[in-house]
């Protein structure tokens, strides 16, 4: 994998959550800006699903098993997109908290796809 991508996709989440969560605190639903951010997020997860499916391809293997590290990748590439569609059917600041929970888990998801490989 690529340190560097899991780090700035971690990070970008993670800054996603901050944002999101500024807004439940401030009462706020999720709005078209947050949105954006979770384009951002989301394409950031795709790439890095592409690249772990290409390295796999090349024949590299992670150290903890394949099987569980395409489990976290297809995880992290649906967490925020998930998170997403919930704030929409929660027009409330409880939607602005599900999308900054759906960050944190997704950063979480990034440190543990960094051990699986073998970081």
């Amino acid at each position: 994998m690529l340190d560097a991508l899991t780090l700035v996709t971690g990070v970008a989440a993670l800054l996603l959550a901050a944002w999101c969560g500024w807004a439940a605190y401030r009462d706020q639903p999720t709005k078209d800006w947050h949105f954006i951010g979770m384009a951002v997020v989301s394409l950031l997860a795709v790439v890095q699903l592409v690249i772990g499916i290409v390295q796999l391809a090349r024949g590299e293997k992670p150290e903890q098993g394949t099987t569980i590290f395409v489990a976290y990748l297809l995880g992290a590439f649906a967490c925020v997109p998930a998170a997403g569609f919930m704030s929409l059917a929660e027009r409330t600041r409880w939607g602005s908290v599900t999308v900054a929970a759906g960050g944190v888990v997704l950063a979480v998801l990034e440190v543990r796809l960094y051990d699986i490989w073998g970081g």
